[in-house]
């Protein structure tokens, strides 16, 4: 059969590719290559932009009409809102005039108005918050302040009606948040904390939760750190409260403390407040069975040794420990037990009693007030009773004693050897992946003084 010229070529050509693959793809490399370097050459053969012809368009556009728009806009009103603290100077007038309103009717409301006088009652730097007209008149004026309800807020609201002002007051719930915060120790825990705008009631819980391990009145040293994340209450976008400490970490000489608050599902925190408790990252909890101090965060101004009686005059031993405290601060039990004695007794004054298992009992003396009565059940950490200055001593104090079987005690050797209960074996998992969770929240929160610092 006879093959046609270009048929002949490409059976050549399949012939030559399969007898010489490499030399065949080398030859259409080349002539690739030639091909792309002539295309690069007759790339300037194209015409210079600056000889084309320029020809100028002129077009008559007519505006679009705006008298609508100018119309739409003289019609539109807009809100003001600002927020500003009271002052104990202040009057309603002052307050409205730093809030930038100007409306006579409202201030004589507010001056008439039994539940608008709560803008100004009691302590200053209160909140308030103003919503105005664009022309300064006044629609809506609020404030928000905290109860005795650990989990409800109030608010106060006055309102522009059609028919004038009008006033209420609302219960509102706590919307719980949670704050990442750090610091350093350059002089003290308050100080540090301070600096770093934590709540006191914050800075006590941390010394709370690690005084089994850390001495905070004399071990503390300069360059100790601590990173902590608590819940704060708000109450529309307002912190009113501060909560729990939900984790916290604490860097003493170098060694590193971690605990997180835990409470196993099904346990009610608000009907039984001691069924949560403080547990390290691995489960073991840091709640023992007596605490280190009746007092919170308190000054040791008596240890448990030998001293010169400031009464008697005389060196003896001092079996108890006193605790430096103004009159009137609040004086707890230190574990579970039951009030044996509430009463005055010699020189202890007014003095509580307390009963607990294993033949333990402690001693709380020199009270200004008595708030349990014998035969009562009490729980650690109630508040028993109020530091005073009654029976022998020389200024407001709480002598506190721990006694076994009769004897007195140190009661911070008591404390520290004290059991603790772990995790329950059902609660573990979760409580495993809730640690992991605080892991991350406390190296976030350290993060935060290394950015200080840089």
């Amino acid at each position: 059969m006879r093959l046609s010229a270009p048929l002949r070529i490409l059976t050549t050509l399949a012939e030559s590719l399969r007898r010489h693959p490499k030399r065949v793809a080398g030859s259409l490399a080349v002539l690739l290559l030639g091909t792309g370097v002539t295309a690069f050459g007759v790339v300037p053969l194209a015409p210079d932009a600056a000889n084309l012809p320029v020809r100028q368009v002129l077009e008559a556009v007519e505006s679009l009409p705006t008298q609508a728009q100018i119309t739409t806009l003289s019609d539109f009103r807009f809100k003001l809102f600002r927020t500003d603290s009271t002052r104990s100077s202040d009057t309603f007038d002052a307050l409205l005039k730093r809030l930038n309103i100007d409306d006579v009717a409202a201030a004589s409301f507010l001056r008439l108005d039994a539940n608008a006088r709560l803008l100004l009652a009691g302590r200053a730097g209160k909140n308030v918050t103003a919503e105005a007209t664009d022309s300064q008149q006044l629609l809506k004026l609020s404030m928000r302040w905290a109860t005795d309800d650990a989990a409800l807020f109030k608010r106060l609201v006055i309102e522009r009606t059609a028919t004038g002002f009008s006033s209420s007051i609302e219960t509102a719930p706590y919307v719980s948040t949670s704050r990442l915060a750090s610091g350093t120790i350059q002089s003290s825990l308050f100080a540090a904390t301070d600096e770093a705008r934590i709540p006191d009631t914050v800075a006590v819980q941390v010394a709370e939760i690690f005084s089994g391990d850390i001495d905070f009145r004399r071990a503390l040293r300069k360059g100790d750190r601590f990173n902590v994340v608590y819940e704060t209450l708000e109450a529309d976008g307002e912190a009113l409260r501060t909560g729990r400490v939900l984790s916290a970490e604490f860097v003493n000489a170098g060694k590193s403390y971690q605990a997180m608050w835990f409470q196993a599902p099904g346990e009610d925190a608000l009907a039984t407040p001691n069924k949560g408790s403080y547990y390290t990252l691995d489960g073991k909890s840091l709640r023992r069975a007596y605490l280190s101090s009746p007092v919170e965060f308190s000054r040791i101004s008596s240890g448990f040794s030998m001293r010169f009686h400031p009464i008697l005059k005389l060196w003896k031993a001092h079996l108890g420990t006193d605790f430096a405290a103004t009159t009137g601060t609040p004086a707890r039990t230190v574990g579970d037990g039951v009030v044996e004695f509430a009463g005055v007794q010699n020189g202890y004054g007014n003095v509580i009693f307390i009963k607990h298992r294993n033949n333990n009992e402690t001693v709380y003396a020199h009270l200004s007030k008595i708030m349990v009565q014998r035969g009562q059940s009490v729980s650690q950490g109630q508040t028993i009773g109020l530091v005073g200055a009654t029976g022998w001593a020389t200024g407001p104090h709480l002598h506190f004693e721990f006694r076994v079987n009769g004897m007195q005690q140190d009661p911070m050797t008591m404390a520290k050897q004290s059991e603790t209960t772990p995790v329950s074996t059902a609660a573990l998992p979760l409580f495993r992946q809730l640690a992991s969770t605080v892991t991350m929240q406390l190296q976030a929160a350290a993060s935060m003084t290394q950015a200080r610092a840089e």
